[in-house]
């Protein structure tokens, strides 16, 4: 783990700095068919559902516990792997936190709590624009599988 930086479980005061990062999502530039407030819509609701009924959220702090970002896991499936697979939903670095090491530490955490809960492999889809994000996936040794092509009619 990073010096200083500390992880804990999220809990429902969490969901406005959570829903703050939301727009993060954008920034590198979404596909044209992505409507960026409409995806900050969705999300938002579904932490507010998330948080509610105790989902995995994990947030990463400084020495003076402010908030540097968070990482959202459940249970994943696949029809052709049947092991028990943990997916990566979300992942966000606050500005204040990016270059410091805050994502490697959200993503040691989540691999951590998945083989401590008996998953045997951690999934996670990312834009295919967001070229900061994917390096870092890469590094971690994650590995392209299947990639989504879509064209609007």
């Amino acid at each position: 783990m990073q010096p200083n930086i500390t992880i804990r479980t999220a809990t429902p005061a969490d969901l406005p700095f959570i829903q703050g990062l939301l727009p993060s999502y954008a920034e590198f530039g979404l596909p044209p068919w992505r409507d960026a407030e409409v995806m900050v819509k969705t999300d938002s609701e579904v932490f507010v559902t998330a948080l509610q009924n105790g989902a995995t959220i994990f947030i990463a702090e400084d020495q003076a516990q402010t908030p540097l970002g968070f990482i959202h896991l459940h249970p994943g499936s696949d029809h052709y792997f049947k092991g028990k697979q943990c997916h990566i939903s979300d992942l966000i670095v606050a500005p204040a936190g990016r270059g410091q090491g805050v994502g490697k530490v959200l993503m040691a955490k989540a691999e951590d709590w998945a083989i401590s809960e008996g998953y045997e492999r951690l999934t996670l889809n990312v834009f295919a624009g967001n070229e900061r994000a994917r390096k870092l996936y890469e590094e971690l040794g994650f590995g392209a599988d299947v990639v989504k092509y879509v064209k609007e009619i």
